[in-house]
């Protein structure tokens, strides 16, 4: 091994303990939240409601993510579960920018899609995202439960949304790594609560 593959170890196992203890704090801190966001959406889907979930970038992809371990499985077989990812139509995710702003590529959908009961999950490392922002405002306006998955302080989205899960941390890496992890304990909790075996 070349000293640099020595120098890269070091810095590997600097960030993934990082990791780790962006993740212990947070769940420290914070598992009671985490069940609360899991309850909210095992309510609105035992009523007959569905998740809605955006974000961009990185949390475009969480989006799509928890979607698909909702409407299609985690590990089991196991009826499907009604979430949707509002990142994904791309002809209408262009439509929307194109002829009136970025900023409402969410809220116009939430308008189409939402219903009264249904729970908006709301993904920004920031939390200040305009688009986020609109969307969650446009849901709160129909009656959506919304919940914020966030992060550094939380951003103007974490005093918007009904439930804000907020990861104490300033780097966008560690905040999706800890996103992520949420998400897979919520899509669990539903999945076992709703799908039991």
């Amino acid at each position: 091994m070349t000293d640099a593959t020595f120098k890269d170890l070091g810095k590997i196992r600097a960030m993934a303990n990082e990791s780790l203890d962006a993740k212990r704090r947070f769940f420290d801190e914070h598992a009671r939240d985490v069940a609360r966001a899991a309850q909210l959406i095992i309510d609105s889907m035992r009523s007959g409601g569905k998740l809605l979930i955006f974000g961009n970038g990185g949390s475009a992809a969480d989006s799509q993510h928890i979607a698909a371990e909702l409407a299609f499985k985690m590990g089991r077989e196991r009826n499907a579960l009604p979430a949707i990812s509002l990142t994904t139509d791309s002809s209408l995710l262009t439509a929307i920018s194109n002829d009136r702003s970025f900023d409402h590529v969410f809220a116009r959908q939430i308008q189409a899609l939402g219903r009264a009961g249904d729970v908006a999950l709301a993904i920004s490392t920031s939390g200040n995202s305009p688009n986020v922002i609109e969307a969650v405002m446009q849901a709160r306006s129909m009656g959506i439960k919304t919940i914020g998955l966030l992060g550094a302080g939380g951003g103007k989205v974490a005093r918007m949304v009904d439930l804000a899960l907020i990861v104490p941390h300033s780097e966008t890496p560690r905040i999706q790594e800890v996103h992520i992890t949420i998400s897979h304990i919520i899509c669990q909790l539903i999945e076992d609560e709703l799908c039991p075996e």
